[in-house]
């Protein structure tokens, strides 16, 4: 049995889809292994999850699978990898169960990630919540910023400014979990887990919400990868 204050120390990947809105960076590879400041986004997250005590990562692939093996059994630093690939497109909520099949504690809690996710923001902050909440399952959450220019206008029709994205006072789904074992077996064998379990467990109350303190950035369009190239030398400037 696990220790109700025991950090994580298995986590999975998701890093199976075909990205077509990344094209033409997914031709040759899959989303996870595009490179953002001259590293595949993958390498980020194994760093960051190494370095909050994750000893075992399990991703899940299936497009271009061959090009994340070979990049994943070259690596030599931790956390140690093994590379689960699926014989058809299982959708996430499937591909999250799938990729349990390879924890090597079934009964242990886990951290889930898609693998088209850049953050940093501490993770035993989150485990601590978790736990605090009792939660069978817990998403953190980044605030959303909009692409759109904001129009600060009065209710006489004058316009008194404009605000270039801002953040506004809503919250996303940042691709980031923790799953208690139970969580395991509620994820759809195929289909998404966000229209399936979620719901349900939010109805059950038992789903909790983090919302994150740092850097968080999607990486889902050819846009998404010249901005965060821009931004990531600085905050890992800041950050040594």
């Amino acid at each position: 049995m696990n220790a109700p204050s025991a950090p994580i120390r298995e986590a999975v990947i998701l890093a199976g889809g075909q990205a077509t809105r990344l094209r033409p960076y997914t031709d040759t590879r899959p989303k996870a292994m595009v490179e953002v400041a001259d590293r595949p986004i993958i390498d980020y997250q194994l760093e960051w999850l190494a370095g909050h005590g994750v000893e075992h990562v399990v991703v899940s692939c299936g497009y271009k699978a061959e090009v994340l093996r070979e990049h994943l059994a070259a690596r030599t630093d931790a956390p140690e990898v093994t590379l689960l690939v699926e014989d058809e497109p299982l959708g996430r909520g499937g591909a999250l169960r799938y990729a349990a099949t390879g924890l090597r504690d079934g009964q242990a809690p886990y951290f889930a990630l898609n693998g088209d996710v850049l953050t940093w923001f501490p993770l035993d902050e989150f485990t601590a919540f978790h736990r605090a909440k009792g939660a069978t399952a817990s998403l953190a959450l980044a605030q959303y910023q909009t692409s759109w220019g904001i129009v600060e206008v009065d209710d006489a029709g004058t316009i008194g400014g404009f605000t270039q994205s801002p953040m506004l006072p809503f919250w996303i789904n940042a691709g980031v979990y923790i799953f208690e074992a139970a969580a395991t077996g509620l994820l759809p064998v195929k289909g998404d887990h966000e229209s399936t379990t979620f719901p349900r467990l939010a109805e059950e109350r038992r789903l909790a919400g983090y919302r994150i303190d740092g850097f968080w950035r999607g990486v889902d369009t050819v846009k998404d990868v010249k901005e965060a190239s821009e931004q990531i030398p600085g905050l890992l400037a800041e950050r040594a």
